[in-house]
């Protein structure tokens, strides 16, 4: 049984994210770990959300699970981040979240805790990869311990084997059941590190 925290932040535009991070969630929760499922706020113009029907629908479909905030993070021992690429970066509502965390960094709350992401793109070369290093460069701003897949498991080869973390192209078959197990693959992991930090702290 673990007593690893785990916050698990997402954005989402069409419910891709949405998906990984339910999986997500309840794969550290069958790892004995306790959860917090957190999108971060919207940031685009109410105008052009509603303008477009599958993004209105999915922000409705979304509207029960409680906006991240900062105090999720000191909270936790862990994270887990998932966003869209936009040109090469994660979206900008994931950016917009992240920038409110200075303060907290400034204390040293991020630092020490175990981190990974996953990402989605329209297509196989549409920054899948670049979206998740710069999201682990900022990691390393944190001092956080970054916890990617690699090659650990049968599982990130058949999910298409990215070891950064699992990446989705939303444009293909999107969340198969090859790519459920990499994502379950890549929670058990950071369950499991996150579990030797907190006790190694503990024993310290």
């Amino acid at each position: 049984m673990s007593d690893v925290k785990l916050s698990i932040v997402f954005y989402s535009t069409y419910g891709t994210n949405h998906r990984m991070a339910t999986i997500a969630a309840d794969a550290a929760r069958d790892a004995g770990a306790e959860v917090r499922l957190r999108r971060v706020r919207e940031t685009a113009p109410k105008q052009v959300v509603e303008a477009q029907d599958a993004w209105r629908e999915q922000l409705e479909k979304m509207q029960d699970i409680e906006e991240a905030t900062p105090d999720d993070m000191e909270w936790a021992d862990a994270y887990l981040f998932s966003a869209p690429t936009r040109y090469g970066g994660a979206a900008s509502q994931m950016r917009a979240f992240i920038d409110t965390l200075g303060p907290l960094w400034q204390k040293g709350l991020l630092a020490d805790k175990a981190v990974t992401a996953m990402t989605s793109a329209q297509n196989a070369h549409g920054g899948q990869e670049t979206t998740l290093q710069s999201l682990y460069f900022t990691f390393q701003h944190w001092g956080s311990i970054i916890v990617p897949p690699g090659y650990t498991s049968d599982a990130v080869f058949a999910s298409g084997g990215n070891p950064y973390g699992v990446s989705v192209t939303a444009g293909g078959e999107g969340v198969t059941s090859e790519i459920e197990a990499a994502i379950r693959h890549q929670v058990e992991r950071l369950v499991e590190v996150a579990g030797w930090l907190k006790r190694g702290r503990a024993d310290g």
